[in-house]
């Protein structure tokens, strides 16, 4: 298959082709449905004879080209009607009935504050792809997106998110002048993989009540399910906690395709050379260090022991706490006596093989390093965060 792929050099555009590259390369093996031998890089700046070149061999075509900011307000039908216009009459030029993608918007509903130039440049091209579908018999995929955010989206720009991003990220001030206000917003890890369904001739297809797609076997628009409505304050919040974290230790909560884990991407993505590295604080004495790595909400906290030759540490107990040391460099013993008894639970570990051991309620336990010449390092969770205010912990001898 060849991919054309219009307005390759824009946030959507790069993360498309280079989703495709990695099918194309094999790297991705998730689609295996698809095969690419070529993909078409056209935007902009491209030489315009190489459209005539593309139209013609093309297998499936994306048109994410479009303008979004221009000088002139008549700038908007010239690059989201124009363009596709010429798009669609240099495949009819060489009889190439492939099926054409189209990045329209949600303001080509016109509705509300939606009702401005722009849309009305967005509803003139979706009704040139569906007069072309009919004149043809190509089948067309028409997409109104609401605001995307995701990596490599260009600050300062028509993105909300992105500036939020790159701001906080590099200590830049932000200006919002409504906390309540809402955005729908559609991530582009979301929206590629639908694109890759189109591919595949398998998207979700809709059609559309004022702005909220209603699914339907048989609509005429596609859509992606999965879009996340939030305030510009829940943005802000979140990522000022984000920025927090290598002060804090603290990871926020990040659920499985939720927002904030898609948003933790992207502020990540923004991140200057100097913040993507950063200090912990080692606690040393003449015994080792202890080192807290990372902190959650609800989910403990991890950190990383270095035992010195010889060393013996720990010989302590928790009423509840409970902990899994996992020796991955060295060879050391643990040992476990449960409060009120003498019999001990011994664990030989080594780096060479690692596993988890329960530090279990109610024992005391320690860490011995059996080694003459190396240290033993084990990184260790615990299931709270440690309070100094409560640290149930109470020394005692195995």
């Amino acid at each position: 298959m060849k991919v054309l792929v219009t307005g390759a050099y824009g946030f959507t555009g790069k993360n498309l082709v280079e989703n495709l590259k990695n099918i194309r390369d094999g790297k991705n093996r998730t689609r295996p449905n698809i095969k690419i031998d070529e993909i078409f890089e056209f935007d902009i700046d491209t030489d315009k004879s190489l459209l005539d070149e593309y139209c013609a061999k093309a297998d499936f075509v994306f048109n994410l080209a479009g303008v979004n900011r221009p000088k002139d307000n008549s700038e908007f039908m010239a690059g989201n009607f124009g363009f596709a216009s010429e798009l669609l009459d240099t495949l009819k030029k060489h009889g190439n009935k492939c099926p054409v993608m189209l990045s329209s918007s949600l303001q080509a509903t016109l509705i509300g504050r939606y009702d401005g130039e722009y849309g009305r440049s967005k509803l003139a091209g979706e009704n040139l792809f569906f007069d072309y579908s009919k004149e043809t018999g190509a089948t067309v995929y028409v997409y109104r997106f609401p605001n995307l955010f995701g990596k490599w989206c260009r600050p300062n720009y028509n993105s909300a998110v992105a500036t939020f991003c790159n701001n906080i990220a590099n200590d830049l001030p932000i200006q919002v002048n409504d906390r309540s206000t809402q955005l729908e917003l559609l991530y582009i890890d979301d929206l590629i993989e639908e694109m890759l369904d189109a591919i595949e001739d398998k998207p979700l297809r809709c059609e559309y009540n004022e702005l909220k797609p209603v699914a339907s076997d048989s609509g005429k628009f596609c859509y992606v399910p999965t879009t996340h409505k939030v305030t510009l304050g829940e943005i802000v919040d979140l990522l000022e906690s984000f920025k927090a974290q290598p002060d804090t230790l603290i990871m926020p909560e990040i659920p499985n395709n939720s927002f904030a884990k898609k948003l933790y991407s992207t502020y990540l993505s923004y991140l200057p050379k100097e913040k993507t590295i950063f200090d912990l604080k080692m606690n040393c004495d003449d015994r080792g260090s202890f080192t807290e790595l990372l902190k959650t909400v609800n989910c403990g906290q991890f950190s990383v022991n270095i035992s010195k030759p010889g060393i013996t540490k720990g010989q302590h107990w928790h009423n509840t706490k409970w902990e899994f040391f996992i020796v991955v460099a060295g060879h050391g013993l643990i040992q476990e006596r449960k409060i009120g008894s003498d019999e001990v639970k011994e664990f030989e570990v080594s780096g060479d093989k690692i596993q988890a051991i329960h530090m279990l309620p109610g024992y005391t336990h320690n860490i011995i390093n059996l080694s003459d010449t190396e240290n033993l390092v084990t990184v260790m969770w615990a299931n709270e965060q440690f309070d100094p205010n409560h640290p149930d912990t109470f020394g005692e001898p195995v």
